[in-house]
């Protein structure tokens, strides 16, 4: 009995064996390779699979998904001779596992020796500026060539990058100053063109304001020109207008002067009282030291003397009553038609036709009056108000010959 178990129970563990040898399950974006009696069978694909226990075996399990290797930094020198530390990630997925199994014993490690031997032929072209500012040039050389080459292991290379590139210390020092040394120069030339611009524009904000200036200096000049030739037409007007003015009434009391005497009907009598009168200022004058008297000047004082009433007892201002002119009897005066002179010409007057003779100048500077006869034979002939009592005149006998010299004054 206990034989009979015991014989149960290996049978039934190598009934499990059997089972489980003979059942596998693949997982998804997986593959195994199968060998039967050591040579290749075939690939089970993801799901249940079933061997045949104890003569297939499963060689290997292969992930089929994009793997992502990244290999330390190796050491690459440069065209400029200058060692560089470069690490890359390769992005690769196996297209076919029997080729990954039996093409090359490992290729991740045939992948990193390719990669290194391809680097250092792609960027030992290059100088180290060459290198660091194309990354993208060496990316697209190394997958093409691990592409190509791994092509035989059942791999594809999807894209290579260059993660880091690392120059020595030194390099690095010089780059900085190299860097630091090109900021400094942009940093000037920027100050610069700001400085260049900054007076550029001061320039034509002063030019701006000169010429504003200018043409405000331009306009107050032209206004205040124009102020001044205003301000002198307006002064020229009014001077104009006053000198009229005055020469209208200067003219009105010439008028009222003329009107006056002319309605008092003077006659030689006062002519001669006004002729006297102008003697003294003749011989005013600081350069006079004489003066001469015409030798009238006897008979000119009888007259006065007979005006005055010595021979007839009547004196010429002894004026009969009524007898007054044109004027206002009133005693006002008219003003109503002083801007409306009545007079004719100057030359027309009856004045203007007095011509007095040349006076004989006796001494330096001292003007010598007309004789008071020829004075009064032209107030005879032209005066309208001459008085018919001296329009002979009168002579003297006993008058002196010459004019009486007089003491200088």
């Amino acid at each position: 009995m206990d034989a009979a178990l015991i014989a149960l129970i290996v049978v039934a563990l190598l009934v499990i064996v059997v089972i489980a040898k003979s059942v596998t399950i693949v997982p998804q974006a997986q593959a195994k390779v199968v060998e039967r009696l050591g040579r290749y069978s075939r690939t089970l694909s993801p799901g249940l699979s079933l061997l045949v226990p104890f003569i297939d075996r499963v060689r290997a399990t292969i992930d089929l998904r994009e793997q992502v290797i990244s290999f330390p930094p190796q050491p690459v020198i440069t065209a400029d001779n200058l060692q560089v530390g470069i690490d890359t990630v390769v992005y690769f997925q196996v297209t076919d596992p029997r080729l990954a199994v039996y093409g090359i014993a490992n290729y991740i490690t045939g992948m990193e020796q390719l990669t290194t031997t391809t680097l250092r032929n792609v960027v030992g072209g290059l100088n180290l500026e060459g290198a660091l500012t194309g990354r993208d040039g060496i990316n697209s050389q190394l997958r093409t060539v691990l592409d190509g080459t791994t092509g035989p292991w059942g791999l594809r290379v999807a894209r290579v990058e260059i993660k880091a590139i690392d120059p020595p210390p030194s390099i690095q020092d010089s780059m900085e100053k190299q860097m630091r040394a090109d900021r400094d120069k942009r940093a000037i030339i920027l100050t610069a063109e700001g400085a260049r611009q900054s007076a550029i524009t001061t320039a034509e904000g002063e030019k701006a304001a000169a010429i504003l200036s200018a043409e405000g200096k331009k306009q107050a000049a032209i206004l205040e020109a124009e102020a001044e030739r205003q301000s002198r037409i307006l002064k020229a007007e009014g001077e104009r207008a006053a000198l009229y003015l005055q020469a209208q009434g200067q003219a009105k009391s010439i008028e009222t002067v003329f009107q006056a005497i002319h309605d008092g009907k003077p006659d030689q009598g006062l002519l001669a009282y006004q002729y006297l009168q102008t003697l003294p200022q003749i011989a005013q004058g600081d350069a006079n030291k004489m003066w001469i008297v015409p030798s009238e000047f006897s008979k000119a004082l009888d007259g006065l003397a007979n005006l005055g009433g010595a021979a007839e007892g009547k004196s010429w201002m002894d004026v009969p009553a009524g007898d007054g002119g044109s004027g206002p009897k009133d005693g006002g005066l008219d003003t109503s038609s002083w801007f409306e002179s009545q007079l004719p010409r100057a030359a027309d007057q009856p004045e203007a036709k007095i011509e007095l003779s040349s006076i004989t100048d006796t001494a330096p500077a001292v003007p010598t009056p007309p004789p008071l006869s020829q004075v009064a034979q032209d107030v005879r002939e032209s005066g309208p108000a001459a008085d018919p009592r001296n329009r002979n005149g009168s002579t003297d006998p006993d008058a002196p010959d010459g004019p009486p010299q007089l003491p200088p004054q």
